[in-house]
């Protein structure tokens, strides 16, 4: 494949995931309104799990710097090759520039090549078993799917060797994934549960407890689900004051969620598109 048609097909996907995040940021302003709501109180998390690392670099280059994962292999890949792609990115700009075809101050970011981007922030949104804690506790700034004691144990182990090993400056942030519908398969804390999980949390040296996440049960109505896990959220708030993250909300229910107190809306599908065939 040419040099000509990769860079075309890269200027596509830019055009199109910048289209998509523009009307998606305009929803999102919407809804803050619509609830009377600050703009800025609530978080637009990408999701960008199935897709490749070269989407993530480019949604790097449109200002975006919080990335949600959920798988850990295919999180620890994109971690490891976001800085080149970065580089290489800015690398080009500075060549078109030369060219004088674009302006590097247009692009709105700085590459941090082989060193890191240590303004980014990957959060790991899936399901995630206690043998895998260890390497996300290594990349992750936030975990949004912690629901028993054995997995916040594992995830404060790797923390805290990963503090321990300068591969990281601060605790593991930690978000509690309450069942709004007790169904052991989808994963969650159980509401009668919630408090002891949030007490040893925030017991936990190598963790910091931000708050909670949920997803609405399969079949539910949104408004309900998202009033249920208000409450819950008040209830640990009572107790732990510094848990004020709520995670809640995806592409078709977004305006709900920030409704029903939503800190960040964790968006996929109308950021990035249909599911790649490949990943399927």
């Amino acid at each position: 494949m040419s040099s000509e048609t990769v860079a075309a097909r890269v200027d596509a996907r830019t055009a199109e995931l910048a289209t998509n995040l523009a009307a998606l940021l305009q929803r999102v302003d919407a809804a803050c309104l619509a609830a009377g709501r600050a703009a800025d109180s609530v978080r637009l998390l990408p999701v960008t799990k199935f897709f490749p690392a070269e989407d993530v670099a480019i949604l790097y280059r449109l200002g975006r710097r919080e990335f949600g994962e959920s798988r850990e292999q295919e999180a620890t890949a994109k971690v490891a090759a976001l800085p080149n792609l970065v580089r290489q990115s800015a690398e080009g700009v500075r060549q078109s520039t030369e060219d004088g075809r674009h302006s590097a101050g247009d692009d709105g970011y700085s590459a941090q090549g082989d060193e890191g981007l240590p303004d980014v922030q990957w959060h790991m949104i899936g399901r995630l078993q206690r043998n895998k804690a260890k390497v996300v506790a290594r990349w992750a700034h936030t975990v949004h799917s912690v629901d028993s004691e054995r997995l916040a144990t594992a995830l404060d182990a790797g923390a805290r060797a990963a503090l321990d090993a300068g591969e990281r400056t601060a605790p593991v942030r930690v978000l509690l994934q309450v069942s709004l519908d007790e169904d052991p398969s989808r994963g969650g804390v159980a509401p009668a549960e919630l408090l002891a999980l949030a007490a040893h949390v925030a017991a936990s040296e190598g963790l910091r407890l931000s708050g909670l996440m949920a997803i609405p049960p399969l079949g539910a109505e949104s408004d309900a689900a998202f009033a249920r896990l208000a409450t819950l959220h008040t209830m640990v708030l009572a107790e732990h004051p510094g848990a004020t993250e709520l995670s809640a909300g995806m592409s078709g229910d977004l305006e709900s969620a920030i409704e029903h107190g939503s800190t960040c809306v964790r968006v996929g599908t109308a950021l990035m598109g249909a599911r790649p065939i490949t990943s399927a």
